[in-house]
């Protein structure tokens, strides 16, 4: 019989960076009990994104924030908005380039990621926040 379940994480960031939610994440699934089915995450902001990458080397982590510090700067004077500072629409771009949302399968009441693969909440302001991440999940 198809069930479906949602919840809302919420995680401080400390600033511009990838934090690691795959754990809180594969939880929250556990405890829902269901064996097969999808799992839907958005992330409910315009300044953070979210994606599945590389989590057993930090320098990953590290050279995709030096990537994005080139691609979409601070401060570029192409921007007019600046309400929140200089990081202001840079993140809002940097959130645009990448996703909001990711669907991950449920195979035999497990996250089917691949081995080096973890789901990460990208901060993309310089300052700490405080995120949500809307979880919804489809199975039996």
């Amino acid at each position: 019989m198809l069930q479906q379940s949602g919840t809302t994480l919420t995680f401080d960031t400390r600033g511009r960076g990838l934090v690691e939610v795959t754990r809180p994440v594969r939880e929250w699934v556990a405890a829902q009990g269901l064996r097969d089915g999808l799992l839907t995450l958005f992330v409910r902001h315009t300044s953070a994104s979210l994606l599945v990458q590389e989590n057993a080397d930090p320098d990953v982590r590290a050279d995709l924030d030096r990537f994005f510090a080139r691609l979409v700067p601070d401060g570029d004077p192409l921007f007019h908005h600046q309400d929140e500072g200089p990081d202001d629409m840079p993140a809002h771009v940097r959130s645009a380039l990448t996703a909001v949302q990711l669907s991950v399968p449920l195979s035999a009441g497990k996250l089917v990621l691949g081995t080096w693969q973890g789901i990460y909440l990208w901060e993309h302001r310089t300052r700490p926040h405080r995120r949500e991440i809307a979880l919804h999940l489809l199975g039996e």
